[in-house]
C-alpha cells in the first residue's frame, strides 16, 4: 500500500512543487491556465495538498526491514 500511496502522490507533490516554483519566478500560475480558476483547479490543489500529508504521513512511519 505504502509503494501504490508513493506512485500516486510523489508526481502529485512535484506537480505543486513546480507550480508554486513557476509562480514565485515568474508569477505564472500553470494550473490556472490549463484549468481555470473554478471547480477543477480547486480540486487539483485539494488533490496536490491531500498527496503532500501522505508523503508526510510515509516518511513519518517506520520502515521495515523488507523496505
Amino acid at each position: 500500500m505504502n509503494t501504490l500511496m508513493n506512485f500516486i502522490c510523489r508526481p502529485l507533490v512535484i506537480i505543486g512543487a513546480l507550480n508554486w516554483g513557476l509562480i514565485g519566478a515568474f508569477n505564472f500560475n500553470l494550473v490556472e491556465v490549463l484549468f481555470g480558476t473554478g471547480m477543477i483547479a480547486r480540486i487539483v490543489y485539494l488533490l496536490v495538498g491531500i498527496a503532500g500529508l501522505c508523503l508526510i504521513y510515509s516518511y513519518t512511519q517506520p520502515k521495515s526491514k523488507k523496505d
